[in-house]
This record gives structure tokens, sequence and C-alpha cells, in this order.
């Protein structure tokens, strides 16, 4: 088994490789060929960090003048570890030294763009334990889990930093888009200090004539007393969409938390109530009119239920026919209290409840888009069992989940860094 350059110029490198095959095991084989294309992408990811060393000539940089101290050895993280000869510079003054090398290769610490691309995609996905043996298992590539989470959060820091300054596109759809529907919902998590806190998550998802969803956009933010961070983070998102889509329709959908709607209801042209939050109320109803009989609990919720959906105006008549009821005496206060709260919340939210207008235009009428959101980029990742967190780490992970999860908006975070560079380098 051998790996070796066989020939260099300034625009390509050729790399032989020479793989033994083995007649007994297939998995042998592709273990080998793994490992071999390990070791030839080592080579050709150190000849490629050559490129942008500098030759030791005095630079420039922000109007100062740096000179190089020499060339100093530097081991990089990539599919393998190389190590590197290249210029550090310092200004005369002394201080802190500069690499060209890094800062034009897009180091980060002292892994690769892409090695630390990879490495912060799989974090987002999996605890740092798991994806110490996920990168094992599945690349041949051992790195210590301290290493992995310093990366991870490195990257993450970069999309916290950048979150405000650095836009991102929502998708121009080729069908037309005719509805947004914009939902936040909230989840608890375990901190260590502050015990369970709720996390948000918004979404903004795009709906074609048929009201088939064809994009969503999640936005999360860690725990914070006031929601300030992540209400302003989701009306920059809305207002961007809005001037991408100014002729579609913006509902606002979510469930009945006052502060929802006191967000949403400005920037949307109509609100719909999440129709199953609704129907929850309506079994306490059926609970109160069906004390004793399962059966006609089940027929009375299956006729309400597809009234409420499919009637005009079903809310309202619910309603009347709620504060209609007269319980016997003998219903206990439990059920009472359960008749009196479905009252109540009809009463309330009645006028959020269209859910048939809301159907014949295609408009959706159940807030499972944000629910999701907070079970997938929050609950999945953040909540297993045993699992603590100091607050930078929640929103060090919800930052890359966020991008992860939004179709297009990881690759533009990388686009990002590979134009602009973020000197996270470690010298």
């Amino acid at each position: 088994m051998t790996v070796s350059i066989i020939e260099r110029t300034t625009e390509s490198v050729t790399i032989q490789i020479q793989i033994p095959l083995s007649s007994r095991s297939l998995l042998e084989s592709e273990e080998t060929i793994q490992q071999v294309l390990n070791e030839a992408g080592t080579l050709a990811t150190g000849e490629s960090l050559k490129q942008f060393a500098s030759d030791g000539a005095a630079i420039e940089v922000a109007g100062e003048k740096w000179t190089s101290k020499g060339k100093q050895p530097k081991r990089y993280q990539t599919p393998g570890v190389v190590e590197i000869q290249r210029y550090v510079y310092q200004k005369s003054s002394g201080g802190a030294t500069y690499c060209p090398l890094e800062v034009d290769g897009r180091i980060v610490m002292t892994s690769t763009p892409r090695f630390a691309k990879q490495i912060s995609h799989k974090y987002a996905e999996m605890s740092s334990p798991r994806l110490v043996e996920d990168l094992e298992e599945n690349h041949g590539r051992i790195v210590p889990r301290s290493f992995v989470q310093r990366l991870a959060e490195a990257v993450g820091s970069i999309a916290l930093l950048k979150e405000e300054d650095w836009h991102y596109h929502t998708p121009k759809l080729s069908m037309p888009v005719t509805t947004i529907s914009i939902g936040i919902d909230g989840t608890c998590l375990l901190l260590c200090e502050g015990g369970f806190r709720q996390a948000m998550v918004g979404t903004i998802s795009l709906y074609d004539a048929d009201g088939e969803r064809q994009h969503t956009t999640y936005v999360a933010a860690r725990p914070e007393y006031g929601r300030a961070t992540f209400l302003d983070r989701m009306h920059r998102e809305i207002e961007q969409v809005k001037r991408l889509y100014p002729t579609a329709h913006y509902q606002g959908l979510a469930d009945s938390a006052p502060e929802n709607w006191t967000f949403l209801e400005p920037l949307t042209e109509t609100q719909v109530l999440d129709f199953y939050h609704a129907t929850a109320y309506l079994d306490r109803v059926a609970k109160a009119v069906h004390p004793r009989s399962q059966d006609a609990r089940k027929r009375w919720m299956q006729e309400q239920c597809h009234a409420l959906k499919h009637e005009v105006d079903a809310a309202t008549r619910l309603l009347v026919d709620m504060e209609a009821i007269a319980p016997p005496k003998s219903l206990s206060h439990t059920l009472r209290d359960g008749l009196q709260d479905a009252i109540t919340y009809f009463r309330n939210h009645h006028h959020q409840m269209h859910y048939a207008e809301a159907l014949s235009q295609h408009l959706p009428i159940g807030s499972g888009v944000a629910e999701a959101g907070c079970k997938v980029i929050i609950k999945a990742r953040l909540c297993a069992a045993g699992m603590k967190w100091k607050e930078q780490g929640v929103a060090i992970v919800l930052s890359l989940r966020t991008l992860s999860y939004s179709q297009g908006r990881w690759q533009q975070f990388w686009s990002k860094i590979n134009q602009y560079g973020f000197n996270l380098a470690e010298t």
C-alpha cells in the first residue's frame, strides 16, 4: 500500500496510489481503499495549503508593516494530519503574530475549512462522543473529543456573531408562492444554571397554490428573558421574505399563547389558531355532555370536529351551543371546569377559527410545522437523556441546526466564510 506524489505543477498535483485487494473479504478491501484515499487526500491538501503560503517578504496589513519571523512548522487537521512549514509575521512592536496562509486559506483553529465544515455539520446532528465514533467508524479518522467540541464551537461562534451582518437568501422557487405561513412555538430544555427554560423556534413556510409546502426557513434562539432577540430575528426574516414575495398572502398560525399573537397579528393578513389545540378543548366539552358514555362522546367529537373544520362560522355556533349547556348537578367539578375552560377558550379565539375558509383557500390550519420545528431543531439534539447545557452551548447548536435545516443556508454560510474569511486560526 503506497501513496506518493509523482508530479507537481503550479496548477495541479499528480498522486500515484497502490491498493492491495483482499480476495477473502470485500469489506477489508473497502476499508483499505478508504485508508489509502484518506492518505492521498492528506497529501493533496498539503500541496494545496502550500499554494496559500507567503514567500517571507515583508507584507502590509491594515496599513501596517509586518515582517517575517521565519518559517515555523504547524500541523493542520484535514482528512489526515498535514505538517507545513509556513512563514509567520509580526509587527516591529511585537504582539500578535499573523500567518497569511491561515488567513487566505480560511483555516479554522487548526482545521482546513472543508474538515471544519464536515465536523460542524455532524456536531449539529449528534453529540461530540457520537461524532468521534462516527469519524472513526465511517471515515477512518481518529480525533480527540476536545478538538471536535472546540472546532464546532468555533464555527458556531462565527454563525452567531454574523447573524445580523450576513444575510441569507430565501430561495426564489420555480412555482408561484401564494401563501407564507408564519409560526412560532417554544419548548423547554435543561440548563446547567437556571433549570428548565424555554427556547424558541420560528418557521416561515412557503406554500404553492395547491397548499403544498415548498420551503421552510427555521429561526431558533436559546432561552432568554423577554424573547426580544428571537423576535427581532424573526422580524428581519419576515421582512426579507416580504420583499421577495410581496403579493403572497401572509398567515399567522400558532397556539393560543397571547404573546404569539401580539407578534404575529401586525405582520400577517389572517390569523389561524392551530386546529388541533381547538379540538383538544372540544374533548372537554364532550366529557361534560356525555360523562357516562364513551361511544356517545366519540360520536359527538366526530360531528363537532367535522363541523368546526368544514362549516363556515362553526366556531361561533359551537360557542353558542356550549354556553347553552346546563350541566347536571351530579357532574363533577373537574368536568364542570373543563366545560368552562372550553367556553372561555372559544370566546377568546373563535375569531381565529375560520378553518373552512382557510381550507377553501388551500391555507394550512395546523401549527405542525412549528411544533415539529421544536422537536427537530431543539428536542432531537438538546434534550437527550442526561443532557444539561450552558446557554452559549445551546446558542451554538441552534445556530448550526437552523443553518443546516433551512434549505440552502448551510451552503450560503460557508460561501460567506470562503468569501470574507474569519480569522479563528490558532497560531
